[in-house]
């Protein structure tokens, strides 16, 4: 039996660890809590699973995972309806799970939609509409992890045989393939993670990830950057993206392009891994998240301010294309102004 591409991968890349539907329940890894604890928020509807990625549960390309396990459970959920009334329960669900974070709502539709016509198509052919929806779930999962193995793999092309890269947030899989192809690669490499507040992805996700593979890595806090960068001889930038216009204008976590603006003051290359979207030609098309303000005057639950002192929390920032070296994608690396060729190889 073949291997499944999550194999060998830390314990938060693992495929039942991200999220995972069985027996009519989505399990996901509470990533606002690990590794602090290890916990799973069960839901039982697939609005349970939408209010959980809305509520941040999970983060990067867990909500994409935990949307077509959702359009599994919302099979289950309507598995006794007659067609007609399945297959609008069915889209029902679909536009709940892709409209619960308003930044990414472009690609989780379509991904979505996917899991919709498979479900779809099962019920219509007297098929087990489940079956159908979760094995196509796990096929997008198996594609993913294909998918930024490839990533991984241009990006240590990156690297150098030896020396020290700065990440940013959590780039979920890429971590994983990354440090899978620098370890094939035999290249020794430093990490140093940004903590990432409020919700501390860079520090409890990307850390524990790297560590968990065996590598060296250091937590710095967010406004140590730019002297880190210099002190520490850092040889590249990168990050993942949670949408990379045409044009190149990156989205991505609230804070890489105060990195991406200092590593271009110091010469050290910032590349992003992660699919151009055509649905997105640049910034205007994305609508930046803003988050409960609450957030930013507490660290892990702790209140760190004073009673009626303000917050403000928006959750992405946007990273000109003059910043960026390159886009690494599954097909190599692109220049900014130039991503169309990506669809055109």
């Amino acid at each position: 039996m073949a291997k499944s591409l999550d194999d060998g991968l830390a314990f938060i890349l693992k495929y039942k660890n991200i999220a995972w539907y069985e027996n009519g329940v989505v399990r996901i890894l509470d990533r606002r809590i690990y590794p602090i604890e290890t916990k799973f928020v069960e839901c039982r509807t697939h609005l349970e699973v939408a209010q959980a990625i809305k509520d941040m549960v999970t983060q990067s390309w867990g909500p994409y995972f935990a949307a077509v396990m959702g359009m599994a459970l919302a099979c289950y959920e309507a598995k006794n309806l007659g067609e007609k009334e399945f297959n609008y329960y069915i889209h029902q669900a679909g536009i709940s799970l892709y409209k619960a974070r308003p930044t990414t709502s472009a690609l989780m539709k379509k991904i979505v939609e996917n899991g919709e016509n498979k479900a779809l198509k099962a019920k219509a052919e007297g098929r087990d509409a489940v079956e159908a929806t979760f094995n196509s779930a796990v096929a997008y999962c198996e594609s993913v992890y294909a998918e930024t193995g490839k990533m991984g793999k241009y990006l240590v092309e990156k690297f150098p045989k030896k020396g020290s890269v700065m990440t940013q947030c959590w780039a979920e899989t890429v971590v994983g393939m990354m440090l899978r192809s620098i370890r094939e690669e035999g290249k020794d490499i430093k990490f140093y993670c940004p903590e990432t507040r409020p919700y501390f992805q860079g520090a409890r996700l990307t850390a524990s990830c790297i560590k968990d593979m065996g590598f060296d890595v250091t937590v710095i806090t967010d406004n140590m950057p730019g002297y880190v960068l210099e002190k520490k001889n850092i040889d590249l930038f990168t990050s993942a993206a949670d949408v990379i216009c045409m044009d190149g204008t990156v989205v991505n976590k609230v804070g890489t392009f105060q990195i991406a603006l200092c590593s271009n003051y110091f010469n050290i290359p910032y590349y992003v891994t992660g699919i151009p979207n055509i649905a997105h030609p640049n910034r205007d098309s994305v609508t930046i998240e803003e988050r409960d303000p609450d957030l930013v005057l507490h660290a892990l639950k702790i209140k760190t301010t004073m009673k009626g002192v303000k917050g403000y929390y928006p959750a992405f920032d946007f990273t000109p294309p003059e910043l960026v070296k390159g886009v690494i994608t599954d097909k190599g690396c692109y220049q900014p102004n130039d991503l169309k060729s990506y669809f055109k190889d």
